[in-house]
């Protein structure tokens, strides 16, 4: 079986993750794994390219370089973790990082008028640099040939989730929890019913965020945070009522739209009309714990209302649908519980269930999106992105 690296940054930008996958045309066994994080620096370049601001091109041409050069230190780190040379991998699959994600090209541009607007998405990380760095071929720009067809180019996974984790009877929906949350519907193996994928809406960013801002932390360590606050049935409310949540599929989001401006948005939104909530200072008793904990909630009931409308609770007399949880928000402990609460009866199970750590879940993914670019292999989902036909996704840049 060949040998390949897939690499992944997504949008908590919270490490690179380079993931050895032994890939076989039926299977993809993680072996090994090794994050990089990145410098001070150019994360927060990167946080600032996530929205309109001065010196874009310049911030960004650097930040693509950057950006590649700590993808390959990933890749070398990971090489010499396996005692491996660049001679043992047939290809990296890199998936880069996105610092904007619009398909449905709806921006404010100076230049161009509402009629010539186009939908894109950026993924920076050259994989020229990678390759040369690593010496080491490397496929990369997976999402633009699925935008190019009429798609949302996103998400990519869910046609490596059917292929890898598909169960011969039950059906499956494989949830990662990033800084954005995205679901893959998966019927049982031999079902001519289609798979389906769509990003359920925020993640951990949103709370990644808050916590940042109130208590100087990167991330809200096992919920613990959350957990010790009070759910805002009415601010949860508040923010279900975006219009995002009634979209029909295909869709998909990012930071671009659910961030601190938008929170802002919302909660400004909701202290006008129920000014007893407001936060101190503001003259209630909502105090920031009490966010958090309904931004967990949150995040939490979009991905449990879209699991239940779309996952049958039974599969037969006796078998209940499963949904595995990968991505940082596996470890959060109270959200897993309170994901564990409202999804019964459904199994619920991080992706350790099925042999794979949570966080080499989409890293695997983009090592198996560069297989099956060498096989010819489409790696989008039409039905899932909206594209209008299957396609083999990537490019190949030599080394």
């Amino acid at each position: 079986m060949a040998k390949y690296i897939g690499l992944m940054s997504g949008t908590s930008m919270d490490g690179v993750d380079a993931v050895l996958c032994e890939i076989s045309p039926s299977t993809c066994t993680t072996l090994a794994a090794h994050t990089v994080e990145y410098p001070q620096e150019l994360l927060l370049a990167l946080n600032a390219l996530c929205s309109e601001g001065l010196d874009e091109l310049n911030t960004l041409a650097i930040a693509d370089r950057l950006v590649a050069e700590t993808f390959a230190q990933a890749v070398l780190g990971l090489l010499n973790k396996t005692n491996l040379s660049a001679n043992d991998i047939t290809a990296i699959g890199s998936h880069g990082q996105t610092v904007r994600h619009q398909p449905e090209g709806k921006v404010i541009s100076a230049h161009f008028s509402t009629e010539a607007l186009r939908g894109f998405t950026c993924q920076i990380g050259d994989p020229n640099t990678i390759a040369a760095l690593t010496n080491i071929d490397v496929i990369a720009d997976f999402r633009r040939k699925d935008i190019a067809l009429g798609g949302q180019g996103a998400p990519l996974v869910p046609a490596y989730h059917n292929a890898i984790f598909s169960h011969d009877t039950k059906y499956r929906a494989l949830v990662n929890i990033g800084g954005i949350a995205n679901v893959s519907l998966l019927p049982p193996k031999y079902s001519s019913e289609p798979v389906r994928g769509f990003d359920t809406g925020p993640g951990n960013t949103l709370m990644d965020r808050w916590i940042s801002l109130h208590l100087n932390h990167n991330f809200d360590k096992d919920g613990q945070w959350a957990a010790s606050g009070n759910v805002s049935t009415a601010l949860l409310d508040t923010l279900l009522s975006d219009s995002y949540f009634t979209l029909p599929a295909p869709k998909s989001t990012g930071r671009e739209y659910f961030n601190i401006d938008w929170l802002s948005n919302s909660l400004g939104n909701f202290f006008e009309s129920a000014p007893s909530h407001s936060l101190p200072g503001v003259g209630g008793n909502m105090q920031p714990v009490d966010v958090q904990a309904t931004l967990l909630a949150f995040t939490v009931k979009t991905i449990v209302n879209d699991i239940k409308a779309h996952l049958p609770e039974q599969n037969g007399a006796n078998e209940q649908s499963e949904v595995i949880i990968c991505g940082g928000g596996a470890f959060n402990n109270a959200l897993m519980s309170m994901l564990k609460q409202q999804l019964a009866p459904f199994q619920v199970s991080d992706s350790f269930f099925l042999s794979i750590h949570p966080q080499h879940v989409e890293g695997a993914a983009f090592a198996w999106l560069a297989h099956a670019y060498l096989h010819n292999i489409p790696g989008n989902v039409p039905e899932v992105t909206g594209a209008s036909r299957s396609a083999v996704l990537g490019a190949l840049f030599k080394k």
